[in-house]
């Protein structure tokens, strides 16, 4: 019987990823991000390197910038606007 149904709702077209990207997005991003910062800290908050904290804070701004137009679907639009800058 349990065959039978996983089959119907195969069948059917209702699984998706939408549930699994949402809880990445909920759950793991922050997770990440709360990792990163503790380890900037670590790595050059004790020996007092702050330029080098900065520059890797920086990388990590770059990167957080990249995730973002990924998730939210913006990155098109900024490819449009960057092509439109070389063909007029």
């Amino acid at each position: 019987m349990m065959t039978m149904t996983t089959l119907e709702t195969l069948a059917a077209g209702e699984l998706g990823t939408g549930n699994v990207r949402n809880w990445l997005l909920d759950n793991i991003v922050p997770l990440v991000l709360l990792a990163v910062a503790l380890l900037l800290l670590w790595l050059g908050g004790g020996k007092g390197d702050n330029a080098g904290v900065m520059r890797r804070l920086a990388g990590v701004v770059i990167a957080l910038a990249i995730i973002g137009l990924a998730v939210s679907g913006a990155g098109v639009n900024v490819g449009q606007w960057i092509a439109g800058l070389f063909t007029g």
